[in-house]
């Protein structure tokens, strides 16, 4: 990709790679596709929110230690060479994002190696080429890269995997625990031999029979083999505990199965005098959609008794649409009184809210078995007694991510029925007796402890699985975790897990999770640190670090809160391990950096004092020689008068230019799944806008508004056309990357003020930014064709594209058409009719419609043509089927990507998300629709 244009910088040093060019396109292809990689990969050794891909974390991290070719005269010193050198290292960081790459050491090393002969540069002296000698010249010369908001623990590492020292920290224990066992244990067990007495010290055998060998115990395979072996000892030790609890279930046919998990509904009693029964509050009535079938539970009311039990029907007929509960209220199955959701709140406060069994699904041969509730698997569970009950208090009243105390959940403990209580404090205690066992085999305390600090994020996995808040899932036959996102909503109907199955959610199979991401640690490394802080006062990484870091994102996730549900289990098990880490009883609250409007009168202010303090002190301690780069996603606009803000990133930028910062680079990378909730049918955004900061200089010049606005008039058109036309940037993204580029144009200056000596503020320059979008999007409209110009001006002046004929007739003759023969006969674009002018819309450019009878087509009708196959769903339409449609609109292609985006800015401003995804969704794939033009044509998709 060619390099994006770069802001002046100080001459002090080396440019880095990140301040000039990157294989923008490779980084975003693998962050993308690395969300769907599960089974070793290291995001699911314990749950964190909003991870950052381990593909761009690698890439900017390796990006901002190597020189830029340019910047290396001496070596490179014309400017082919340069773009020669430049490229190497884009195949290399190509290489090097894919995930399959992770683990290759020839890779790495050679990597590691253009690190070094970069800080090699900068110290005047040779690098050394030999893989452990680059290891040690790095821990020695390099910088540490240091993450002060560490959480999950992605970009430590990553800087962990390319030789660099890492140091993370956070104020969050839970946090810094999960970084622990990233980057601080593994290393400490390199090629360690498991103690379990299952296991041949000498190394482990692979194979059967005469292809039977043994490979030494390399890497963490030892760590993870002990893992695997004393998590299966805890099932089968809870098991002799507690297995009374979870019997089998009795079939129609006699037999017997194993349960997968028991179905519960939530009641409260009804209101109605006459009626009284507990009304079941439940999503659906369906247990079971999957391949066809047609499994629901079927309400039965006693009248007499003045109850309601359930039958597992196996047909599809008399299935109730819906459920009895939403957002608005309930109804009762037995008398059909319908009640408000604040009854039922009112309700769960008084602690009449209780629970009632509404299926049972077992195991059968490769499927699933539906089964009626019985009074003999309630009874066993009504018997369960937890020995102890976790304390701490959730948050007092009910806020954003965890509405539970609405319903009279107080305490954490009440998440949970007695049952899985006492099947959670029992894998809980059981965590000392396996490291007496440990100790026993031969452990030393270091390791026995390493070993418990992995077992107990199967007990977090297990929690997370099995809670009165996890969902089954009746289209996969799947039991969801309490997080789908960073909140506890209410969930009326759950799943109760049976920890000892061998499918959804079971021990076992929690234990093969954590085992295989250790299995996959890179050991070969420099060690890691991992801290608990506060990063508004406290920076743990001493030598001038890299700053490479992912900052809370204002109010979007309150993690403290949502972290405690992990934290008071994790305590349980670990506060004699790790005790600094959990000498609290739940996670710090005041300190945390997030505008929690519960927590503080004024979170905003709160918020902003504590990041400013964090980027001064940032700023203060971090390395001349190489930027900084801050990764931030965040997407709340407010429209005020003359443009549109946005709270979250005014407050981050605030931060970052007041404390002495200038931004050099800004990159948007694709970090975000397409298919996560929030961004299905909408147009959430999708990328994080890596910032890539140096220290502003000293004498840096002031600027009057003036300045700024004709250095944005002259600086913003070429940006944004590198942007759109060679990174193909998705329309979505466009105007939160156009931040970074108008940033670094106000940030160089040491302040921007007007004519009046009032300063410009970050909040009035972002509305500034946006108006060079706007500017920048009008001025791709006169690229267009005449008749896509009045179509788009006709969309502007009427957004339901219906008007009166005259005024149409007028405007096409500004544009030397005629409303009759060129746009409704001709083209086709519209349609007249009793005085009215009506533009056809996405849907009216399906195939039936035809081609026009000239070409090539105007860029507006092969953009809705366009649109309209990218949302058919219809395997040969989406890029296969505007390939098709870009061969007729000839030289007129690149005006149809140009529309595409401007129709897409218009249905957002809208808030016409349909519309506005159709659009992206061309843009998006431009480069792959343009390569499927350049082949030959297959058979016409259209007549």
């Amino acid at each position: 990709m060619p390099a994006m244009p770069a802001m002046p910088t100080t001459p002090a040093h080396r440019r880095k790679l990140i301040e000039v060019d990157l294989p923008l396109d490779a980084i975003n292809a693998e962050s993308a596709r690395e969300k769907s990689i599960r089974h070793g990969h290291p995001s699911t050794l314990h749950l964190w929110w909003a991870r950052r891909p381990l593909a761009a974390c690698r890439a900017v991290i390796f990006a901002s230690l190597v020189d830029d070719p340019a910047d290396c005269i001496a070596e490179f010193p014309t400017e082919a060479e340069q773009r020669a050198e430049r490229q190497r290292l884009h195949e290399l960081i190509k290489r090097l994002v894919k995930w399959e790459n992770s683990s290759d050491a020839g890779l790495l090393a050679e990597a590691r190696c253009e690190i070094a002969r970069s800080v090699a540069r900068a110290h005047n002296e040779a690098a050394p080429t030999e893989p452990d000698a680059v290891l040690e010249y790095l821990n020695r010369q390099a910088q540490p890269i240091y993450d002060p908001f560490c959480g999950g623990g992605s970009i430590p590492l990553e800087a962990q995997r390319l030789g660099l020292r890492a140091v993370g920290s956070d104020l969050n224990p839970v946090a810094v625990l999960i970084t622990k066992a990233l980057i601080e244990l593994p290393p400490q067990f390199a090629n360690r031999p498991p103690v379990n007495p299952d296991a041949d010290p000498m190394g482990l055998t692979v194979g059967k029979g005469k292809r039977a060998r043994q490979i030494p115990w390399r890497g963490a395979a030892g760590l993870a083999a002990d893992v695997r072996y004393y998590g299966r000892q805890m099932r089968e030790m809870a098991y002799a505990k507690i297995g009374h609890l979870y019997p089998q279930v009795q079939l129609p046919d006699g037999g017997q199965a194993t349960v997968i998990a028991w179905l519960w509904a939530r009641t409260v009693p009804c209101p109605n005098p006459a009626c009284g029964v507990a009304m079941p509050l439940m999503r659906t009535f369906q247990l079971s959609v999957k391949n066809g079938n047609q499994y629901w539970t079927k309400p039965v009311t006693d009248q007499q008794s003045k109850s309601v039990s359930f039958v597992v029907q196996n047909h599809g007929d008399g299935v109730p649409s819906g459920g009895t509960v939403n957002r608005n209220g309930a109804i009762c199955v037995s008398c059909n009184s319908a009640v408000r959701l604040e009854y039922v709140r009112e309700q769960a406060m008084s602690g009449n809210m209780g629970e009632q069994m509404i299926g049972i699904v077992g195991e059968g041969f490769r499927k699933r078995l539906f089964v009626s509730p019985s009074v003999e698997h309630s009874q066993i569970a009504e018997t369960a007694e937890p020995q102890w009950r976790i304390n701490g208090d959730l948050p007092h009243r009910s806020m954003r991510p965890i509405s539970l105390p609405s319903y009279g959940v107080k305490q954490w403990h009440q998440l949970f029925t007695e049952r899985q209580l006492a099947m959670l404090t029992t894998f809980s205690d059981l965590v000392a007796e396996i490291r007496t066992l440990l100790t026993n085999d031969g452990a030393d305390d270091e390791y026995a402890n390493a070993v418990c600090t992995y077992l107990s994020f199967v007990i977090s996995r297990t929690a997370n699985g099995c809670s009165k808040y996890s969902r089954w899932r009746n289209s996969v036959h799947f039991v969801d975790g309490v997080f789908a996102r960073p909140a506890i909503p209410m969930v009326w109907d759950f799943a109760e897990t049976n920890p000892f199955s061998d499918s959804s959610q079971n021990w076992n199979g929690h234990v093969e999770w954590v085992a295989e991401v250790v299995e996959q640690f890179s050991t070969t490394t420099n060690m890691g640190q991992a801290y608990q802080a506060d990063a508004s006062t406290t920076i743990t990484a001493g030598n001038g670090p890299v700053i490479v870091t992912d900052p809370p994102y204002y109010n979007n996730i309150y993690y403290a809160d949502v972290s405690d549900f992990f934290y008071v289990w994790l305590r349980a098990t670990l506060r004699y391990i790790h005790t600094d880490l959990f000498a609290g009883i739940l996670t710090p609250k005041i300190e945390e950096m997030v505008a929690n409007e519960l927590r503080f009168d004024n979170p905003r202010q709160k918020f902003e004092e504590q990041l400013v303090k964090t980027m001064k002190l940032i700023k203060e301690q971090c390395s001349r020689e190489f930027p900084s780069s801050i990764f931030y996603a965040y997407k709340q606009q407010e429209q005020e008068s003359g443009g549109v803000t946005s709270t979250g990133w005014e407050t981050m930028l605030t931060a970052v230019v007041n404390s002495g910062f200038q931004v050099v680079g800004t990159w948007p990378m694709r970090t975000e799944m397409s298919n996560r909730p929030r961004s299905i049918d909408s147009n959430a955004l999708a990328s994080s806008v890596i910032l890539v900061c140096r220290p502003r200089p000293d004498d840096a010049p002031t600027a009057s508004r003036g300045d700024f606005s004709s250095a944005l008039e002259r600086e913003m058109p070429p940006q944004l056309d590198q942007l759109t036309r060679e990174t193909h940037i998705a329309p979505v993204d466009l105007r939160q990357a156009a931040i970074g580029l108008g940033m670094a144009v106000y940030s160089r200056y040491r302040s921007v003020a007007t004519l009046a000596g009032e300063p410009v503020t970050v909040r009035q320059a972002l509305m500034a930014i946006n108006d060079a979008v706007d500017a920048y999007l009008r001025e791709q409209a006169g690229e267009l064709d005449s008749e896509s110009r009045f179509c788009l001006d006709w969309l502007r002046e009427y957004p339901g594209g219906r008007g009166d004929y005259g005024t149409a007739e007028n405007l096409a003759r500004a544009y030397g058409l005629s409303v009759d023969h060129r746009l409704e006969q001709t083209h086709r674009l519209l349609a007249a009719s009793q005085g009215q002018v009506t533009l056809y819309d996405i849907d009216d450019y399906d195939d039936g419609r035809g081609y026009p009878a000239r070409e090539p087509a105007t860029a507006w009708e092969c953009c809705l043509r366009m649109a309209w196959q990218m949302q058919t769903g219809d395997d040969r339409r989406g890029v296969a089927g505007c390939a098709e449609v870009a061969r007729i609109a000839g030289d007129r292609r690149d005006s149809v990507e140009r529309l595409a985006r401007i129709l897409y800015d218009i249905y957002n401003g809208r808030n016409d998300s349909p519309r506005a995804v159709a659009f992206n969704n061309v843009a998006t794939a431009w480069p792959e629709i343009t390569r499927a033009a350049a082949r030959p044509p297959a058979d016409r998709l259209l007549d």
